[in-house]
């Protein structure tokens, strides 16, 4: 396997814990959503919305998840791209359209890992071994994985402050 789909892969699970962690916190106490999501109208969340959230984000890991087990299953990658965009479009939305948030960490982070997974659809079966990825494809391939390793690290970082 190449060292994209390692890095890719090790992405997809690091950002579902991450969610498993948020999906916990949602069911424990609705609070949290106020506190570091919802900042801009927190008399809007309430224990109902909090579990929906967390159902959602919990859906969201099992499918991020189940993508870094088979991520060769192009269906399901497909699917896991939806995930981050669909979290990317709600949390834009939340910002800009409805007020509800604030631009916080609690939620740049998330835009930044939503907006940071790889675009393009096909990448992996385009730098699958047998599909004969050019030298070229394989350098920018290598700097994108740097990047996100990198990102992943600091996203991990500001997750261990947020928590702890």
């Amino acid at each position: 396997m190449s060292r994209f789909l390692n890095v890719l892969r090790s992405w997809l699970v690091m950002v579902s814990i991450i969610a498993i962690g948020n999906t916990l916190q949602s069911f424990r106490d609705h609070t949290f959503l106020y506190e570091k999501l919802y900042t801009g109208k927190p008399d809007l969340v309430n224990g109902l919305q909090a579990r929906t959230f967390g159902i959602w984000t919990l859906l969201s890991s099992v499918i991020r998840c189940l993508c870094a087990i088979d991520i060769h299953n192009k269906t399901l990658y497909h699917i896991t791209l939806w995930t981050f965009l669909l979290a990317l479009g709600h949390f834009l939305s939340e910002l800009f359209v409805f007020g509800t948030a604030a631009p916080t960490i609690g939620v740049l982070a998330p835009l930044m890992v939503a907006s940071k997974h790889p675009t393009p659809p096909d990448l992996p079966w385009e730098l699958h071994p047998r599909a004969g990825a050019g030298e070229q494809t394989y350098k920018s391939v290598r700097k994108l994985c740097a990047s996100v390793s990198h990102q992943s690290f600091l996203l991990f970082k500001v997750f261990q402050s947020w928590v702890c």
